[in-house]
């Protein structure tokens, strides 16, 4: 795909961008899956991993982008790499505690904790507005934690909001990498530094798995490394501020698979802090756009 001025291409953007979205409901509702039938953590962030570089390979032949292998830059990389990986294990462990609608929730915080990481590491003028909004969305996440007393595990609520302080540290990883590396370069660096990484772990971790699991972890690592690579594509075609919201949408996902596959509804709470934390994400995107600071937002879940 050939990037065409974004104006033309916004609704082929937003299309892409719904369909990450997709993409890692679908990824989620699979790794959840797999963990309810006894694949640990480790297995899982090797597998997503695995699986997941057949259609980046795919996605870098048909572009012919075959120096995106070339990099001035491997140190950052593996530092990006090995970030990341804290982050997919805490998703993970927090995906395989927690209901999915509640995990994806906590999730949206994570644009929020980039806020502040910019401020304390960036060192990036953080005006009254956005700390407000960072304000307001943590009184999101209260609402949905329920302090005072609720039916969801404590520890995984705390590894859920430990994976998105871990996600928003990944964004300002990329915000640095990404002054020099292309996108296709940074995918690539990083699922194969996963694959090594997560790889190590297992003789000490692997199991044996049905036909059933086997192709339930298969689709997990296709269909996250698509939604990657949708994602990527999605911000060729669109600005930041009109793909980021239909981020939200993951969810609506959660909640059908939830429901479908485990008939669990979320809680009148989750729903009210999931609108609290949405605005409050969606007010901190708008403050960017206006002082002309747009970025990719923080990795998804």
């Amino acid at each position: 795909m050939s990037a065409a001025p974004l104006q033309q291409n916004r609704l082929l953007g937003i299309g892409l961008r719904i369909a990450a979205v997709a993409c890692f409901g679908i990824m989620a509702a699979a790794l959840k899956l797999a963990s309810d039938a006894g694949v640990n953590v480790p297995e899982l962030v090797f597998y997503r991993s695995l699986f997941g570089l057949p259609p980046l390979m795919i996605w870098i032949a048909w572009n012919r982008d075959f120096g995106a292998w070339r990099t001035s830059r491997p140190l950052a990389h593996l530092v990006r790499a090995a970030m990341g990986l804290i982050a997919m294990a805490l998703n993970f462990t927090a995906l395989a505690l927690l209901p999915l609608a509640e995990a994806v929730t906590i999730s949206f915080v994570a644009p929020l904790f980039s806020v502040m990481l910019s401020a304390l590491i960036l060192a990036e003028p953080v005006g009254r507005h956005r700390w407000s909004a960072v304000a307001v969305g943590f009184l999101g996440v209260l609402i949905v934690m329920q302090p005072g007393g609720t039916h969801l595990p404590a520890t995984g609520l705390a590894i859920a909001l430990a994976a998105a302080m871990a996600v928003a540290a990944v964004t300002i990883t990329l915000r640095q990498i990404g002054r020099t590396e292309k996108a296709p370069t940074i995918v690539l660096w990083f699922t194969c530094w996963s694959v090594i990484a997560a790889g190590l772990f297992m003789p000490a971790f692997a199991q044996h798995h049905h036909g059933a699991v086997w192709a339930i972890l298969v689709a997990m690592g296709l269909f996250g490394g698509l939604g990657q690579l949708f994602m990527t594509s999605a911000l060729r075609f669109a600005p930041v501020s009109a793909v980021v919201p239909f981020d939200y949408t993951q969810l609506l996902w959660a909640v059908l698979f939830g429901w479908l596959l485990w008939g669990s509804q979320p809680h009148a709470t989750t729903w009210i802090g999931a609108g609290v934390i949405i605005v409050s994400g969606l007010y901190t995107l708008y403050r960017e756009r206006v002082l002309g600071r747009e970025r990719p937002p923080a990795e998804p879940l």
